[in-house]
């Protein structure tokens, strides 16, 4: 193997901690809030998922690139995070339907990634300390200068970021012939959501984040849908209008993630941010209304408030995170209407809640 000199790298954490590593060959500056993921695998997935859009990655896994790209493990048309920070960069890759190496795969869409970094110590500093904005630095840009940009970098409370990942137009998924008719508000939606309700015999019709609770119904759907996405949920006024207004029309209606805290604010439930957030696909959940436990994939930075939530009238907690008891899950009384925190659709992870797909189309036919 040919030995290669590589350029020196950093990471600057808002406080002004910097970590140092080595770039994977890019070269620039790349700004967004730290955070990290515990996956063990998946990582183009994630790479992909529109929630983290804005996002600085923090590898848990020692190994990243190992197996290399598929195009057809992809959950949105690019990548999406900002950065990536891990420890061990794999320039080789051995699997037998890899498409590429992640290395070019970054190149082709100028991703910035710096490698070789302590991320054992980072993960337990960003715990401690909890997520805040950063820069990753491969180009020798000045502490000084890097310190002055990134405190000009806007915080992840209060903004919104499902406009910079929905679609502009909207656009169907799915069998065309298929039983049921879905209306999806994309916030940031991923493919394997779409492709877990076609798989249960449903034609979608994605809609851009702006659209109105009209446009929705304009396609004369059977059940409706909001998906997951990225940063504040409250700034989503016109989100939260069309869940008003689809509870008020007592439709059938789903929510993922995003989707789920747009539901809980239509209903006068708070959210917040939360000081490091759950990323990862070992997060374990307790289904109330079963019993049992679930092991699931999870990726937000925000939650809706429990105490309201247990205070509402017309709410219930179906399910809870068993690590620090927040919500995981809800469901209205009174309405055709359930949403969860996580990420049934697993991509990657496990598929303990792929039933809650089943769930919804069950809703719609009763």
């Amino acid at each position: 193997m040919k030995y290669t000199t590589r350029q020196k790298a950093i990471l600057l954490l808002s406080d002004g901690t910097i970590f140092h590593g080595k770039s994977i060959g890019i070269s620039g500056t790349t700004f967004g809030e730290v955070c990290f993921n515990t996956g063990m695998t998946g990582y183009q997935e994630i790479f992909t998922d529109p929630s983290y859009f804005g996002q600085l990655m923090v590898a848990t896994n020692a190994h990243i690139g190992n197996y290399g790209v598929n195009e057809k493990e992809i959950e949105s048309d690019s990548i999406k995070i900002s950065g990536l920070v891990c420890k061990n960069f794999s320039f080789n890759y051995s699997r037998e339907d890899a498409s590429g190496s992640l290395e070019d795969y970054f190149i082709k869409q100028n991703l910035i990634c710096i490698s070789d970094v302590d991320t054992r110590a980072l993960v337990s500093y960003i715990r401690d300390n909890g997520a805040m904005n950063a820069v990753i630095c491969t180009d020798e840009t000045p502490i000084e200068e890097l310190k002055a940009l990134l405190e000009k970098v806007p915080d992840m409370k209060g903004l919104e970021l499902a406009s910079k990942v929905s679609t502009a137009e909207p656009y169907f998924f799915g069998d065309e012939n298929a039983t049921y008719k879905i209306s999806a508000l994309d916030l940031g939606i991923k493919m394997n959501i779409l492709r877990n309700l076609a798989k249960r015999d449903c034609y979608i019709k994605v809609f851009p984040f702006d659209s109105s609770y009209q446009d929705l119904a304009a396609f004369n759907p059977d059940g409706y849908f909001l998906s997951n996405g990225p940063g504040d949920p409250e700034p989503l006024s016109g989100a939260i209008q069309v869940a008003k207004e689809i509870l008020e029309n007592n439709n059938p209606l789903f929510g993922i993630c995003l989707g789920h805290q747009v539901i809980g604010l239509a209903n006068g439930i708070s959210t917040y941010k939360m000081f490091n957030g759950h990323r990862g696909i070992n997060h374990p959940v307790k289904n109330i209304i079963t019993g049992k436990g679930e092991i699931t994939s999870q990726n937000h930075g925000f939650a809706v408030n429990k105490e309201e939530l247990e205070n509402h009238p017309d709410l219930e907690i179906t399910h809870l995170h068993l690590n620090d008891g927040t919500v995981a899950g809800m469901r209205m009384k009174n309405k055709n209407c359930f949403s969860v925190q996580y990420h049934p659709e697993a991509s990657p992870g496990p598929h303990d809640a792929s039933y809650l797909f089943d769930q919804f189309i069950e809703n719609i036919k009763s």
